[in-house]
């Protein structure tokens, strides 16, 4: 029998130790650090050349003679899923998707494989059958391509995938498996790097994309080591809170794509709604105007979005003044509120000041700055904004509206939404005639504020 090895590892960070410590030199963290087994024997199994890792032989190709006549990607019939990918699944790629614990993840990736034209493999560690089958009756009743397998030890999984050689393997979650060749539980940091790196041995040599679900930590980072995210081609981040509907879909990571597409969700009994026009949730509906309110022509990644932003400016109370923004760099906030004090004469510094993006969301964006600033001063005066106005410029620390990017598409996306006058910058080269919304154009922050007060 051979010698048991064993070693210590940070179960936050991943970090190996010789020998037991109180404190992670890597992450900083006390008493992660715990004792785990390792212990490989000769591997065998689906790691032999057989029928389904035999597809693709590895050795060097001259870049020019690669075949990529071939699908190069795989329609995962979800718009919003795809979307976020940057045009859908690559083949032999291996996706990690992560979110909280209720927020969606196996019922988003069960009602994708219940969907698929191509053969599934859903394979749960979580979930019996008939449990699986339950939820798939209230999502998507009938469906001929999708397989269900409850399994946790990845030589099993190995020897049904080669025997049912499917297109596309769900894994729920990535944290419940456990391979023969470590010897610890399942779930801890060795364990979770065995069986991530057998299931990239797999997807690479067989060209079979893999879509891992992962757990996340009270921190809100993925369970296991960091070098799980830097393993996989792709991590995605499923976020919301469960008190609400709207479910949000966005990359942190992806090797194909861009990392700034944007999926939103609506959870309904029946499962995920796609939610192709996102504005519908980020602009409130009321029946009358109120002051403090002021809808801006963002990007996210390709997409544009009309997004509301509410401010509220009243006397500070107490001696110190509050600044609180929900979604929003509060610095930013702070730089703007002392242009307006700086460069239109407004005294903010005795009044509190707080801000919201509504929809739940967090926007970077600085063509948002300018409607931020129309809100606040709405606010302040106590005076409503039309319905019809939107704002799309960014605000310099002179008091001057810089110009954005791609504005013509903020301005087509406004006009399709009905607004009837958008405020953008005159350093803006426009080039669209005849639209049917007004362009106004602007150049100092005091013009803002003769018009609008």
């Amino acid at each position: 029998m051979a010698k048991v090895k064993t070693t210590f590892f940070c179960q936050n960070c991943g970090s190996q130790y010789a020998k037991w410590q109180g404190q992670c030199t890597s992450c900083k963290a006390w008493n992660t650090i715990a004792e785990e087994v390792i212990q490989k024997p000769e591997k065998s199994d689906w790691k032999t050349p057989t029928k389904a890792t035999s597809k693709r032989v590895s050795k060097p190709l001259l870049i020019n003679d690669i075949d990529t006549s071939q699908e190069a990607r795989l329609n995962m019939q979800d718009d919003e899923f795809n979307r976020v990918l940057g045009g859908g699944m690559v083949h032999g790629s291996l996706t990690l998707l992560g979110g909280e614990p209720g927020i969606g993840k196996s019922t988003l990736l069960l009602q994708i494989a219940l969907n698929l034209k191509y053969k599934t493999l859903y394979v749960s560690g979580e979930e019996s059958q008939k449990q699986i089958k339950m939820r798939a009756e209230r999502i998507q009743p009938n469906s001929n391509n999708c397989y269900i397998l409850t399994e946790t030890k990845t030589q099993n999984i190995f020897k049904q995938i080669e025997a049912l050689e499917p297109d596309i393997v769900v894994i729920d979650s990535i944290q419940t498996l456990h391979s023969d060749y470590i010897e610890s539980s399942a779930g801890s940091i060795s364990q979770i790097k065995e069986c991530t790196t057998e299931l990239i041995k797999f997807a690479k040599e067989t060209a079979t994309p893999v879509l891992l679900i992962g757990h996340i930590t009270k921190d809100g980072h993925i369970a296991g080591p960091k070098i799980l995210e830097h393993m996989v081609d792709t991590v995605l981040q499923f976020e919301g809170d469960r008190n609400h509907v709207f479910r949000i879909l966005r990359a942190n990571k992806n090797r194909f794509g861009s990392t700034n597409e944007l999926g939103i969700y609506e959870m309904q009994g029946s499962g995920l709604r796609e939610v192709s026009n996102p504005s519908e949730i980020l602009i409130s509906e009321k029946d009358e105007e109120l002051s403090g309110n002021a809808v801006a022509a963002t990007l996210e990644g390709l997409r544009p979005l009309m997004i509301e932003v509410q401010a509220l400016v009243s006397t500070a109370v107490y001696g110190t003044p509050q600044r609180s923004a929900t979604g929003f760099n509060a610095k930013r906030l702070n730089m703007l509120l002392a242009v307006l004090e700086k460069r239109a004469g407004f005294r903010l510094g005795a009044k509190d000041v707080f801000l919201n993006i509504t929809g739940g969301i967090t926007v970077d964006d600085p063509a948002i700055d300018l409607a931020v600033v129309a809100a606040i001063l709405s606010s302040n005066e106590d005076v409503a904004l039309p319905s019809d106005y939107c704002f799309a410029a960014e605000v310099g620390l002179s008091g001057e509206i810089r110009p954005v990017q791609r504005v013509e598409q903020r301005i087509l996306e406004a006009e399709k939404l009905g607004f009837s006058t958008i405020f953008v910058s005159k350093y803006n080269k426009i080039a669209l005639k005849n639209t049917g919304i007004k362009t106004q154009l602007i150049s100092k922050i005091e013009d803002v504020v003769s018009f609008l007060v």
